[in-house]
C-alpha cells in the first residue's frame, strides 16, 4: 500500500529502508489475512508513516518558499492513486458479476462506489454495527479499501491543516519571531493526536466494531506519524548506541504485533501504539552498518516496496474469490503461497503497465484541467460498466415486479386445496440481490401510549387496523420479527393492533447466565412493558436451534432446546391472565440457501437438508406444554412443515425464497404463510371467541 503518492525523501535525503518497512508491512498483511484470518498491525505501520512522508514533504515547502498549491497537490495525488484502484476495481465488477452469488451483488454495487470515492471505511462501519446488514458476517472482496479510503480523507484534509498552520504561524509570527512553523504544527498535530487518541480509546472499548473502520478513531495514528516527520531533526540526534537497538526493536514489535495481541478485537485503541511507535523507532533509527537498514534497504524489499501499494490492492480480492470458487474456509500453505504469487504478478503487471506510465506522463500533470480530466475519465472506467450492471439487476427486478399473485404462491402452494401451478418462467421472489429489502419491517416505529419509557427498549413497531379490537405484543429478538409479515397480515384481517419490542441476539426469556446485561435489562424492560399494557396475548419464541454441529459433533437436531429460563420469563404474563403462545425456532443453515440457489439452483440437494438433521425430532415446546404447570394460557405452535414440508428443508417454496439468510426468513415469505399462521394461532387460543 503506497503510504504518499510522493517518492520517499526526508530531510536527510532518500531512506531505501523505509521502502523495506512498506515490503515488509505489506507481506505481514498477506500472510496473516491468508493462514491467520486476522490483522497484523501492518495496516498501522503505513496509515503512519502516510503521514510521516506527507507532512515532511509539506514542510520542506514551507522552509524552502515553495507554494503549498493545494489544489495541484490533490489533482496529482489522485490521479497517481486511481489508475491501479481502478484496475482492480474493474477486476471485482468482472469476477463478482460472474463469480458471486446475486445475494451479494447489491453490496458490492455500494461498496465499489464507496471505495471509488475513499468512503468504504464508513460503508464497513455501518455494516459492521448494522445486525440487519444481510452480508455482515461475509468478507467483501473491497473490505480493504477502507484503510485507502481513510488514507484519501487524510490526504484532503491533512493539507488544509498544514495550510492553516501556515496562516496561524504567519499571524502569531510577528508577535513571537522565534516561533518557527514545526513549533506550530506540532502543538496543532499534538492536539490531534491527543483527542484522536481519547476518543480512539473510549469508542474502541464501547463500539470497537465502528471504531475499526472510524477515522476520527484512526487521526491519531496519522498525527503520530506528522509529529515524527516535525520532530526528525532532533531525534536525528539520538546516539547509535541507543538508535541501533532502538531501530532493531521497533523492526522485532512489528514482527510480533500481530502474534501477541487480539488487534482485530482490540485495535485501534491504545494498543495501536504497539506498531505506531515500533514504526516510529524504526524511522528514526541512524545510519549504520549494524542497523536495521541493513536488512530493510536490501534490494529486494525495495523493489517488493515500490509496488507495495498495487500489492496491497490485488492481495485481498485474489483470496476471496479464490475462496468463494474453491468453497474452502482455510487455506493451505501450499496454496496460500499460490495466491501470494498471483497478487504479486498482478501488482507488477499493474505498477509496470498502468500506474508507473500515467504516473510519469507529463502532460497529465502539466495543467491542473488536464489532471481533473484525467481522474474523471479513471473514475468513469469504473462507473460506466458499474451502471451496466446495475441496469442489469434493475431490468430483473422489474420483470419479476410484473409478475401476477400466483406466479409466487409462497407457502400457500402448501395448503390443501392449491392447485394453480405457476408459470414455469417465473422468476423466483424476493430477487437475491434484493434481500437487503426482505427484513420484516411491516409497522411504524411506536407513538402515543405505546411508546416505551427509557431508552433500554429500542426497537419498538406497531401496526395493524386503526380501531382496533384486540392488541397482540410480539416479544423477542430477530427470529421472532421475521414472523411479523404474517403477524400484520392476520391483525389486519382480524381487525387488531400488534406491537413488536425487538432486540437482536436477544431472545425473550428469565434471568440466564447465557444472556449478557443489555440482554437482560431489554427482557425486564420488555416484560414490564407487557404487564403494564396487559395485551389480549403475547408471541414469543420459545426453542433455540443450532447452526452446524458443536464441539462435541452433535447434528444441529440434537442441539435444538427451551430457551434458558423460558417458563420464568413468560410465568409473570401467565400469571397475569395473558395468553402465551410459544412458537418453535426456524431451522438453520450452514450455507446461505439465497447464495447456494445462485450458484447450484433450487433443487440442488446442496441447498436443502433433512428436517431431522436440523430439527429434533420432537418439538421440546412438546414437553414444556404437557407438563401442565404453565396452565390453559400457555399454547405452542410448529411451524416447521412450513418450511420443511414432506421432512425437508427447502430454500424455495411455491417460487419464493423462503430465507434471507442462514436463518430468517424473506417478508415475503412470511407473509404468505399467513393464511396458516392466522388458522393455527386462532386454533392456539381464544381470541376468535
Amino acid at each position: 500500500m503506497r503510504p504518499a503518492p510522493s517518492p520517499a525523501k526526508t530531510a536527510s535525503g532518500f531512506r531505501p529502508e523505509l521502502q523495506g518497512l512498506r515490503a515488509l508491512a505489506v507481506v505481514l498483511v498477506m500472510v496473516y489475512h491468508v493462514w491467520f484470518g486476522r490483522v497484523s498491525g501492518g495496516v498501522d505501520v503505513f496509515l503512519m508513516l502516510s503521514a510521516f512522508f506527507l507532512t515532511g514533504s509539506f514542510i520542506r515547502k514551507v522552509e524552502t518558499g515553495r507554494p503549498l498549491a493545494l489544489v495541484t497537490y490533490w489533482l496529482n495525488v489522485f490521479r497517481r492513486l486511481l489508475p491501479a484502484a481502478v484496475v482492480v476495481l474493474l477486476a471485482v465488477i468482472a469476477a463478482s458479476a460472474a463469480l458471486l452469488p446475486k445475494a451479494r451483488w447489491s453490496s458490492i454495487m455500494e461498496q465499489i462506489t464507496a471505495s471509488l470515492f475513499y468512503q468504504q471505511n464508513w460503508q464497513l462501519a455501518r455494516d459492521s454495527v448494522d445486525y440487519y446488514a444481510t452480508d455482515h458476517a461475509t468478507a467483501s472482496p473491497l473490505q480493504h479499501f477502507w484503510s485507502l479510503s481513510i488514507q484519501g480523507q487524510i490526504f484532503i484534509l491533512w493539507p488544509l491543516l498544514l495550510a492553516g498552520g501556515l496562516l496561524l504561524w504567519k499571524k502569531i509570527g510577528l508577535r513571537f519571531p522565534a516561533l518557527g512553523y514545526r513549533a506550530v504544527m506540532g502543538a496543532l498535530f499534538a492536539v490531534v493526536f491527543a483527542c484522536s487518541l481519547a476518543y480512539s480509546i473510549g469508542t474502541t472499548a464501547s463500539r470497537q466494531e465502528w471504531a475499526y473502520f472510524d477515522t476520527g478513531a484512526r487521526l491519531w495514528e496519522f498525527a503520530l506519524g506528522s509529529l515524527v516527520a516535525i520532530a526528525l531533526p532532533l531525534l536525528e540526534r539520538v546516539p547509535r548506541w541507543l538508535g541501533v537497538p532502538l531501530g532493531w526493536g521497533g523492526l522485532a514489535a512489528i514482527l510480533a504485533c500481530g502474534m501477541v495481541l487480539q488487534v482485530e478485537q482490540q485495535f485501534p485503541g491504545y494498543l495501536a501504539l504497539w506498531p505506531t511507535l515500533a514504526a516510529a523507532a524504526v524511522i528514526l533509527a541512524p545510519a549504520s552498518p549494524w542497523g536495521v537498514q541493513r536488512l530493510l534497504a536490501l534490494p529486494a524489499l525495495g523493489w517488493l516496496g515500490n509496488i507495495s501499494y498495487a500489492l496491497y490492492l490485488w492481495h485481498w480480492p485474489v483470496m476471496v474469490f479464490f475462496l468463494v470458487e474453491s468453497g474452502s474456509q482455510d487455506i493451505s500453505l501450499g496454496a496460500g503461497l499460490g495466491l501470494m504469487l498471483v497478487s504479486l504478478l498482478l501488482a507488477w503487471a499493474t505498477t509496470r503497465i498502468v500506474e508507473s506510465p500515467l504516473r510519469s506522463w507529463q502532460w497529465l500533470s502539466a495543467k491542473r484541467r488536464r489532471a481533473g480530466l484525467g481522474i474523471a475519465v479513471l473514475l468513469s472506467l469504473v462507473l460506466v460498466p458499474l451502471n451496466g450492471w446495475q441496469h442489469q439487476v434493475s431490468a430483473e427486478e422489474s420483470r419479476a415486479a410484473a409478475q401476477v399473485p400466483y406466479d409466487n404462491p409462497g407457502a400457500e402452494a402448501l395448503l390443501p386445496g392449491f392447485d394453480q401451478a405457476p408459470d414455469p418462467q417465473a422468476v423466483t421472489i424476493p430477487l437475491t440481490s434484493k434481500l437487503d429489502e426482505q427484513w420484516s419491517n411491516f409497522g411504524d416505529d411506536c407513538t402515543g401510549e405505546w411508546v416505551p419509557d427509557g431508552e433500554v427498549i429500542q426497537y419498538c413497531q406497531q401496526g395493524g387496523a386503526p380501531d382496533a379490537t384486540k392488541t397482540i405484543m410480539v416479544v423477542g429478538d430477530s427470529h421472532a420479527q421475521h414472523w411479523s409479515g404474517a403477524i400484520d397480515v392476520m391483525a389486519q384481517k382480524q381487525g387488531w393492533r400488534w406491537i413488536l419490542l425487538t432486540k437482536p441476539s436477544c431472545r425473550f426469556g428469565g434471568p440466564s447466565e447465557t444472556r449478557g446485561e443489555e440482554c437482560g435489562a431489554f427482557n425486564q424492560a420488555a416484560s414490564d412493558y407487557v404487564l403494564e399494557h396487559k395485551p389480549d396475548a403475547v408471541i414469543t419464541v420459545g426453542t433455540f436451534t443450532a447452526l452446524g454441529p458443536d464441539g462435541e459433533g452433535r447434528a444441529p437436531g440434537e442441539q435444538e432446546r427451551v430457551v434458558p429460563d423460558y417458563e420464568a420469563g413468560i410465568r409473570p404474563f401467565l400469571d397475569a391472565g395473558i395468553p402465551v403462545v410459544a412458537l418453535r425456532d426456524t431451522p438453520r443453515f450452514v450455507l446461505s440457501p439465497p447464495e447456494c440457489v445462485d450458484r447450484f439452483g433450487a433443487e440442488s440437494e446442496k441447498c436443502s437438508a433433512p428436517e431431522s438433521e436440523l430439527m429434533a425430532e420432537t418439538s421440546p415446546l412438546d414437553e414444556l406444554a404437557a407438563g401442565g404447570s404453565l396452565g390453559k394460557n400457555f399454547s405452542t405452535m410448529d411451524l416447521t412443515d412450513l418450511l420443511c414440508p414432506a421432512g425437508i428443508c427447502r430454500p424455495v417454496i411455491g417460487n419464493v425464497l423462503i430465507y434471507m439468510d442462514q436463518s430468517h426468513l424473506t417478508g415475503v415469505y412470511a407473509r404468505s404463510a399467513a393464511m396458516e399462521f392466522e388458522r393455527r394461532f386462532l386454533a392456539a387460543t381464544d381470541l376468535n371467541d
